[in-house]
């Protein structure tokens, strides 16, 4: 199984501010939607009909049971969430 090393982490970490930072520009209105659609896409962030679809990326398709767990309950969560809305 693929284990992060302290590089791979900060790579991470990096992107993650970098979306966070472009989503929150477009909830703004500082990006257009065409602006923002290939932020999003190679982000893996898609929109289908009334439903948002994130896609999740497993190194070499391997995950433990802790990860997928976590996995589940996000899920879990955000289905609730999208539900209610």
């Amino acid at each position: 199984m693929y284990i992060y090393s302290a590089h791979d982490q900060k790579i991470l970490e990096e992107r993650v501010a970098q979306f966070r930072g472009q989503t929150e520009r477009w909830s703004a209105g500082d990006l257009t939607e065409d602006e923002y659609l290939p932020l999003r896409l190679q982000n893996g962030l898609y929109v289908q009909r009334h439903a948002p679809l994130l896609r999740v990326c497993a190194p070499y398709g391997n995950m433990n049971t802790q990860q997928l767990r976590k996995l589940a309950h996000i899920a879990r969560t955000y289905e609730w969430y999208c539900r209610n809305m």
